[in-house]
């Protein structure tokens, strides 16, 4: 028997037949990637990717500067076509499921000037796709507001929702832009560097949400990171990019000597720090040109 879905590839819709057994595990499973390839700008960011994630799993996506990290969270979202190969996110082909997705992209921290208050960010969350204010009152005024309390409480942010964002320090601002992207009660959340710029006590505290949310909440995380020592102990499993391909495991499978010497293709040494830190020795440089960055061409 087998089991008939949608897939993109090279940009177009086709139909695949998926066959029974090992493979309808990776039907249902929330994204899969089968010998994905992505071209930026003529050039080959990554190819061969093979990775598949479960329902309510926490995975980091890890690697150097400009291995092409952001490019496989636009290439789920739709945004980025594929040059070779297949992926169904949600079921779905790329793009076709992004009501059913939560987004983080990659930011800078809020300037101090900016007044908009902690809750109206998370409010935007909601109804920031709609024209106007929102209408204050009525029953999805009201449904609104229990939501937006609902999901401060859930980020830890009760005590400064109220504050003007731009006041607010970089892990506080991260946990309401967090609490934004779950607003819609997304089945898959897609996060670029939401760690990026803080210091190990706040990034530690905010994968720790990340960790809980996943567990209560059953959402699928994709989390993309440049250190994995803050994360480490919150993670299910790793997605490693380097040298234009990728390895999926456990951390436990991934971040040894061996198997990132295999996928960079020269010798590495993975070491453990006596506070349980992971240090990488020996990775080459990352390309001159950051790919994966905002709009492709490596300008920020």
């Amino acid at each position: 028997m087998t089991v008939r879905t949608r897939v993109l590839a090279i940009g177009d819709a086709f139909d695949v037949v998926v066959p029974a057994g090992a493979d309808r595990a990776a039907a249902t499973a929330v994204v899969v990637f089968r010998d994905a390839a992505v071209l930026v700008g003529g050039r080959v960011v990554w190819s061969g990717v093979d990775i598949e994630t479960a329902a309510g799993e926490f995975v980091a996506i890890l690697g150097p500067n400009g291995v092409g990290k952001s490019t496989l969270l636009k290439a789920a979202l739709g945004l980025l076509p594929l040059s070779a190969g297949r992926a169904v996110v949600l079921g779905r082909p790329p793009g076709q499921a992004r009501a059913e997705i939560g987004y983080l992209p990659q930011r800078r921290s809020f300037d101090p000037s900016v007044r908009i208050r902690g809750l109206d960010v998370v409010r935007l969350g909601l109804d920031g796709h709609r024209w106007g204010l929102p209408l204050p009152g009525g029953r999805r005024g009201r449904a609104a507001e229990r939501r937006v309390a609902e999901l401060i409480e859930m980020v830890g942010a009760t005590g400064y929702a109220h504050q003007p964002i731009g006041r607010l320090s970089g892990g506080e601002q991260q946990r309401l832009l967090i609490a934004q992207a779950l607003a819609r009660r997304p089945r898959l959340l897609l996060l670029d560097e939401p760690l990026d710029s803080l210091d190990l006590h706040n990034a530690g505290a905010v994968a720790a949400l990340i960790r809980d949310i996943c567990r209560t909440a059953g959402v699928t995380v994709l989390m993309v990171a440049h250190d994995v020592n803050p994360i480490l102990s919150s993670l299910d499993r790793v997605i490693y990019l380097a040298s234009g391909g990728a390895v999926a495991g456990t951390p436990a499978e991934v971040i040894t000597s061996g198997t990132l010497s295999r996928l960079y293709q020269t010798p590495i040494e993975v070491l453990t720090t006596s506070d349980g830190r992971l240090v990488v020795v020996g990775q080459p440089e990352a390309p001159a040109v950051h790919v994966d960055r905002h709009d492709g061409t490596g300008r920020p």
